[in-house]
């Protein structure tokens, strides 16, 4: 019996109730409500990457404000993103799938109508809360619809359509802020939104974990999003503060306090804890979950990074710079369905290893870009590599981290590895582009703004590839036939 295969089965056993819905659906139908979700949810960390140079002009952001309207969305993602999962465990995959719908499409429309930074922020961190409720109700909606040899696949495409949001994010991005307004970029949910919530309605079956109780640690949420919040406030200001300012050490301390308060209050106080430390005794997850803060972190930021060259250095327009992100999105797509289609005779681990290989050769070729690079000659092939190792990876990393743990837990684990993915691209992105602002000013002094700018990103990749590095050495330690289809 293959391991997946005993874990769906195990999951089955007294501990899920299902509901119906008012139609009966083809799985296949379930998955594309899944994806839909997940879609909008990814979508929305890069979409407004290429907007924005015109949102900071309308909103009177400055460089560094203009990094909170991804991290407030990113911060609340991460930090609630726990709690979303252990919501779609307790109170049922559908109910939370609605309420985290709602949420987001609202917000949407607020922050579309935003007319001043402390607005659009506000907003963007409401986003954050609704994609927490709803992205983990989309993993558990697969691994709690889809079996055997079928979960891969499934999982794949779920992969597939998380990771090309990226992409496409940029590409939408810059056709709307070019040819209608920035504004746009988030309007653009609603109509996503609607689908998805009448397709919920009709087509998705309640399934819930009967046995739970419904008690919810939310003080857990707020400590380990607080704390997050703090120490990249923190790293983020070193542009103007020294890292042994009074300021930076008061952020930077104040937060670790609140993570270890955090700690302290899962591992003593909490008595349905937002994280029972137990999930942690599975080496796949604990291992995928190490391994994604790492890259999930690192490509989370090469949108940023690409889009600010494109624009800045190669002087592309918001369309023609949406347009250069097409090839990636292409890559991502490929990568996910040659990994779903491997997993099966090769495991998570080979996988893993070729993928993060893969993305630190990707990330070292785009450290040799120069103020005068072709896209065509030098930063094509470049992203294209970075991309499909992406998808390589996202498919084994999912399956590590979910294929061990009980299905009344399935919300909890894709919670986790959900959040290992935003919390890495929050501080990834904080210290990257702080590392990339002092390197440019640095180099100002005796540089052009095109070189110095480059100058930035040439050592945001760097540092990246010696991540993706890491993260070759982190694989090591999965077992040797996780994922494997005749793994018993």
């Amino acid at each position: 019996m293959s391991r997946a295969h005993y874990y769906t089965q195990k999951m089955s056993e007294n501990t899920v109730e299902l509901l119906e819905a008012d139609h009966q659906a083809s799985d296949w139908v379930i998955l594309l409500i899944a994806c839909i979700a997940q879609f909008m949810v990814v979508l929305d960390v890069s979409i407004v990457n290429v907007a924005l140079p015109r949102m900071g002009e309308d909103l009177n952001f400055s460089y560094s404000s203009a990094q909170w309207v991804i991290n407030a969305y990113v911060l609340t993602f991460a930090g609630f993103l726990l709690l979303g999962g252990r919501m779609a465990d307790y109170f049922g995959r559908r109910h939370v799938y609605l309420t985290g719908i709602l949420i987001f499409t609202v917000a949407s429309i607020g922050a579309g109508v935003a007319h001043s930074g402390t607005q659009m922020i506000a907003m963007r961190a409401v986003q954050g809360l609704g994609g927490a409720i709803l992205s983990p109700a989309t993993l558990t909606i697969i691994v709690t619809t889809f079996h055997g040899p079928r979960l891969p696949k499934a999982i794949g495409a779920w992969s597939a359509v998380a990771g090309a949001g990226g992409a496409v994010g940029a590409l939408l991005g810059g056709i709307l802020t070019g040819l209608v307004s920035w504004r746009w970029i988030f309007f653009i949910n609603v109509p996503l939104g609607l689908i998805a919530g009448v397709a919920a309605l009709k087509y998705l079956r309640e399934m819930r974990n009967k046995d739970a109780t419904s008690k919810l640690d939310v003080t857990g949420s707020v400590l380990v999003t607080g704390g997050l919040a703090s120490v990249i406030y923190a790293v983020v200001n070193t542009t103007t503060h020294a890292w042994t300012s009074a300021f930076t050490l008061e952020w930077l301390i104040g937060g670790l306090v609140v993570l270890v308060g955090f700690y302290v209050w899962e591992a003593k106080v909490a008595s349905h804890p937002l994280v029972p430390f137990r999930m942690f005794r599975s080496r796949p997850l604990s291992t995928a979950n190490a391994i994604m803060v790492l890259v999930g972190g690192v490509f989370f930021a090469m949108w940023y990074f690409l889009t600010y060259y494109f624009q800045f250095v190669l002087k592309f327009g918001p369309v023609k710079a949406g347009v250069a992100f097409v090839p990636t999105a292409i890559a991502i797509i490929l990568g996910a369905q040659i990994s779903s289609r491997l997993i099966a005779k090769f495991g998570v681990k080979p996988l893993l290893q070729v993928g993060a290989s893969l993305a630190t050769l990707g990330f070292l070729w785009l450290s040799f870009i120069q103020p005068t690079s072709s896209f065509w000659g030098h930063v094509l092939v470049a992203s294209f590599i970075t991309a499909f190792a992406m998808g390589l990876l996202f498919v084994p990393l999912a399956m590590a981290a979910t294929s061990g743990v009980d299905r009344a837990d399935a919300g909890l684990a894709s919670g986790l590895l959900n959040t290992a993915r935003q919390v890495g691209g929050s501080l990834a992105l904080a210290i990257l582009a702080t590392v990339a602002t002092d390197r440019t000013m640095s180099m100002l002094h005796h540089a052009t703004k095109a070189a110095a700018l480059t100058s930035g990103y040439q050592r945001a990749f760097q540092i990246s590839a010696v991540i993706t590095l890491v993260a070759l050495g982190v694989s090591f330690a999965l077992p040797r036939h996780t994922g494997r289809a005749d793994t018993t």
